[in-house]
């Protein structure tokens, strides 16, 4: 108590400085702490389940022909075929259990009022699997997912009773519908307890074996060559992954080539080595499956290694401020051990106040993290920021306290021991009781540690011009689209009830309406969302082009509605759009782009070319309209070979994406579409309504999120590199001054004085630069994958990086050579 009641005196004493310390941890520990707290919730907290550590995903890599249909649970390589999970399910014995899940889009209608959201069809063991326990009622058993299609059963979610129910208890045998089906609600999932995929937290929970009759999708569940479903499981009670993984791929070979392998068609010889080869892979399921902990992992790093730079920064700035106190504390310290303080009672004080120090940081600290999650959320897209929690949690308060605490005895420990090193007393004699400095030693490692702020702030300004010159091509890349004045909505009727044919005639209502509203100049429809991150692809083939076994013949397709390219501004290069005349019934039809022209050798003419979708060899549909690259699924992304068809041709059509353009901004004319639709049909609710210039922001959201915290915080470490310069020099000029004094004296004027300070600038900058280029090499390659249509070498970066550090540089050392020069030579020979 004496040591932190003197420590706090002691900062009392120079509350300016004190202030300028604290504010500095307090940048440098909050945004460490606000990443942190990302990095936590993405990459590195466990499912809210029993022993979550024995929990195991299980993916077979390898050729799946047929289907394949996957999400954000993870890759396409994840999945298996319903008839493989369920051998899986009922003959392994090497783990203690498996279970299947797989997420949908649903339409809820809860006490007459319906809106969108997300649910889960799961296995009949995936809660007992994962120890999850009910809050009231039950949850699902295997004995409601026995005979397909005939448990019309379903389990909410906690937070979706909690928020749609006010908690009440009464509602297990009550009934709920979901996409158009009435399913009895048999309980409410434990508090906490969010699903097992990261990114999608499902409302509701239905059995796997109802997925055909509560979606439009129908898969065939005895089919063997349709890919769709999730599997996890539990390693026994002392068993390794690697021995169940030896365990499980015995019976998973026997599957393979007894039943499997005699199914398969059309395989090249290379191509069926590769399928006989297949086994089960086993990684750590402890935080679910999700495609989320791959794609957020190397952004996280990377903002998680600038902050840790800022925060280095900041360091090295209070420890040359300790030094320079320490320096002038010197005769305090003599005296304190000569008159009998140990050295260890010295460096508790020293080091209590550097704690204190960070402690306070720390405290302020919370706000900046605050502040910091709060950016980063404003450039989610708003499904993401379900999955992001920017509260003050517990796991992000522990670390700023830790890194609060660790960093006070980090940069205080230095200027601890060089103020009470054992010379001090023999010093301060020989020096007559003056201030010196600290010795040689002090000052090489105050420079020194400029020259690691100044080569810190070097790679973090390239590294932030990177992403910055990046996101700047991203946002003049040429989409091939005008959407500036277009806005954009989905609706899923299927999902609440309607027929395919109920369904169609409902689209074409609001095409109607919607070209009524004042102001719209055209309105279009399409299956799948353009820069949506979506994509639709099958096997075609196409009249002149021999698909071999091993051929890649796939291309991505959407279903559009009449006047998608005018709605769109794409550029029709030959034949026709689609009219309202291409229906059910005419001769079907497509449009191509260049980039499918070129993939199946149809060069500048493909109209009247014949093709077919999911490799049928009947070539019955002709291509009618050709259409220049525009993008599709990413900004980023090249674009894909690309072929379209009328959704009025097709029999079953569950949900389309409508893009109305208007002379005003489209802004304006969203809160008419929610008019529009309540009045056609108020039970099929609107999603996702926008425009598309946010659709475009929120397809590159990553670019502008790490661009804009890697520019703040890149700009602020080298604003704190500049105080961190200022002071030596500061100190410098005031330990040199007698020295000055006799130059001055000699005949020096003052522009050589200047030039004596500026030449220290110059040195310290130089070194810092060269060493801050060669880490922005490392980093430049590093970041290569986050950036579009640039080098992380881009010289023109590296330039004006360096540039501007040297402005600022010389710009924090002019004020200490103004001062050196102004030095009066009569007075500073008097200074001792």
């Amino acid at each position: 108590m004496r040591n932190l009641t003197l420590a706090l005196r002691m900062l009392r004493k120079t509350p300016f400085v004190t202030a300028i310390a604290v504010l500095s941890l307090a940048l440098g520990i909050g945004a460490n702490a606000a990443i942190y707290s990302l990095f936590e919730q993405f990459l590195l907290r466990n499912l809210p389940v029993r022993a979550p550590g024995e929990l195991v995903n299980l993916s077979a890599p390898g050729p799946k022909p047929g289907s394949t249909s996957c999400n954000q649970a993870g890759d396409c390589d994840d999945v298996f075929s319903y008839p493989m999970f369920r051998d899986l399910e009922q003959k392994q014995t090497a783990l203690a259990g498996v279970a299947g899940h797989v997420n949908f889009g649903a339409n809820l209608s809860v006490r007459n009022e319906a809106f969108s959201g997300r649910g889960m069809f799961v296995s009949g063991g995936y809660f007992g699997l994962l120890g999850v326990k009910p809050a009231i009622g039950r949850l699902l058993q295997p004995t409601d997912d026995g005979v397909i299609g005939a448990n019309f059963v379903t389990v909410l979610s906690h937070e979706f009773w909690r928020e749609r129910y006010g908690s009440d208890p009464k509602i297990v045998g009550q009934t709920l519908i979901v996409n158009g089906q009435t399913l009895t609600i048999l309980g409410v999932a434990e508090e906490g307890f969010r699903g097992t995929t990261l990114g999608a937290e499902p409302m509701v929970y239905v059995p796997v074996s109802m997925r055909a009759a509560v979606t439009t999708w129908r898969p065939d569940f005895e089919n063997r060559r349709n890919y769709w479903l999730y599997v996890f499981g539990r390693l026994k009670p002392g068993s390794s992954i690697t021995q169940a993984s030896t365990q499980l791929n015995t019976l998973y070979r026997s599957l393979l080539l007894d039943v499997e392998v005699p199914l398969q068609q059309s395989m090249s010889d290379a191509t069926m080595a590769h399928f006989k080869a297949r086994t089960i892979t086993f990684t750590p399921g402890a935080r679910g499956q999700s495609s989320i902990h791959r794609e957020a992992k190397t952004p996280l790093i990377m903002l998680f290694a600038i902050t840790a730079t800022v925060l280095l920064i900041a360091c090295a700035n209070i420890a040359n401020l300790l030094l320079a106190r320490g320096a002038s504390r010197a005769t305090e310290m003599g005296v304190r051990l000569a008159l009998g303080a140990t050295r260890g009672q010295l460096l508790r004080q020293l080091l209590t106040e550097s704690v204190v120090l960070g402690i306070l940081g720390g405290v302020v600290s919370l706000l900046v993290a605050m502040w910091t999650l709060k950016s980063v959320a404003s450039f989610m897209p708003p499904e993401a920021l379900t999955t992001m929690d920017i509260s003050l949690r517990p796991a992000m308060v522990a670390f700023a306290a830790v890194l609060a605490v660790g960093t006070g005895l980090v940069f205080g420990l230095f200027p601890a021991l060089h103020s009470t090193r054992a010379d001090l007393i023999s010093t301060i004699r020989a020096g007559a009781g003056q201030i010196t400095g600290g010795g040689r030693a002090a000052s090489r490692f105050r420079t020194a540690l400029v020259v690691v702020q100044i080569a810190l702030s070097v790679a973090l300004l390239v590294s932030s011009g990177l992403f910055l010159k990046s996101l700047v091509n991203v946002s003049k890349a040429d989409l091939g689209l005008s959407i500036d004045q277009v806005a954009m909505f989905d609706i899923s009727p299927m999902r609440s009830g309607y027929d395919s044919t109920r369904a169609k005639v409902l689209y074409e209502r609001v095409e109607q309406e919607l070209r009524a509203l004042p102001g719209v100049t055209d309105v279009s429809s399409a299956r799948v969302a353009v820069l949506g991150g979506s994509n639709w692809g099958t096997d075609v083939r196409v009249q002149g082009f021999t698909c071999l076994p091993d051929t890649d013949c796939n291309a991505r397709y959407n279903v559009i509605g009449s006047g998608f390219l005018t709605t769109l501004g794409m550029t029709l290069l030959a034949g026709r759009e689609f009219t309202d005349a291409d229906r059910v019934g005419t001769a079907r039809v497509a449009l191509v782009n260049e980039a499918f022209a070129k993939k199946f050798n149809l060069g500048t003419d493909p109209l009247g070319k014949f093709m077919s979708r999911d490799g049928r060899d009947s070539l019955d549909i002709q291509i009618v309209g050709f259409v220049r690259n525009a993008k599709y699924s990413e900004v980023k992304d090249e674009v894909p070979p690309l072929f379209f068809t009328p959704w009025r041709q097709d029999n079953t059509v569950s949900s389309l994406t409508f893009y109305v353009k208007t002379r005003q901004s489209p802004a304006d004319i969203l809160q008419s579409i929610n008019a529009v639709m309540r009045r056609l049909d108020a039970t099929v609710p609107v999603e996702d309504l926008k425009t598309m210039p946010q659709q475009m922001r929120e397809n590159v959201f990553l670019d502008r999120m790490i661009s804009t915290l890697a520019g703040a915080f890149a700009v602020l470490a080298t604003l704190l590199a500049a105080v961190g310069l200022y002071g030596v020099l500061s100190y410098s000029v005031t330990q040199r001054t007698r020295e000055i004094g006799v130059r001055m004296a000699l005949g020096a004027d003052a522009a050589r004085v200047r030039a004596l300070v500026l030449r220290q600038v110059g040195g310290m900058t130089l070194i810092g630069a060269a060493i801050g280029i060669a880490a922005a090499f490392a980093i430049g390659r590093a970041a290569q994958s986050q950036l579009y249509q640039l080098q992380g070498h881009d010289p023109v970066v590296f330039v004006s990086a360096v540039l501007a550090l040297v402005l600022v540089a010389f710009a924090a050392g002019f004020m200490p050579a103004r001062r050196a020069a102004q030095v009066d030579p009569m007075h500073a020979l008097r200074y001792d």
